[in-house]
């Protein structure tokens, strides 16, 4: 049911304890869990990172480290997952990793990430949504245009659910990120 799409961690939306929601998560067929915690510091991610990375393990689930690569050395993780503006300027570090992905948020993005060596690319935000409350989402045009101008995996991110995969398909993606949705199994 799940498995055209990546998950991507807010703690802030979970109703229950995070760890417990993580454990729910990796039993499902989802791709990968993204661990996405931007409000913390190196040393409180990369104690959640070995937690999530645990129970991941556990059930031969993916996850992919955000944003922190000293985390992801730690913890000595073949994947992990970059903002645009930290990808852009990692350079040769890159190939220390199988798998790099960034988030994307124009056509010349996308192009330039494909060029650097990404291995997917998440591109957003597709539909409104209260995670970017007040601004509209740039829509399947915008999806379409970087699926056709890469030849990388492409997911949808922004107001996405299930329902909605057959639209983001028909753009071309390989699939979708859904947090919130995610956040309240």
């Amino acid at each position: 049911m799940f498995e055209d799409f990546l998950a991507v961690t807010n703690r802030a939306l979970c109703r229950q304890p995070f760890l417990t929601q993580i454990e729910q998560l990796a039993q499902t067929d989802v791709k990968a869990i993204i661990l996405r915690e931007k409000d913390l510091d190196h040393a409180e991610y990369e104690k959640l990172a070995e937690e999530v990375l645990t129970i991941c393990d556990r059930y031969g689930k993916p996850c992919i480290l955000h944003g922190d690569p000293e985390a992801a050395r730690h913890w000595k993780q073949k994947r992990i997952h970059l903002p645009f503006p930290v990808f852009s300027h990692a350079g040769k570090k890159l190939a220390e990793w199988e798998t790099v992905g960034t988030s994307v948020h124009s056509v010349e993005e996308a192009v330039l990430a494909e060029q650097a060596g990404a291995g997917y690319l998440i591109a957003g935000h597709i539909f409104e949504t209260d995670c970017k409350a007040g601004l509209p989402g740039r829509g399947l045009n915008f999806l379409k245009q970087v699926c056709e101008a890469v030849s990388i995996p492409v997911y949808g991110i922004g107001g996405i659910t299930p329902e909605r995969l057959p639209l983001l398909k028909e753009a071309g993606a390989a699939g979708g990120c859904m947090m919130s949705y995610f956040m309240h199994l």
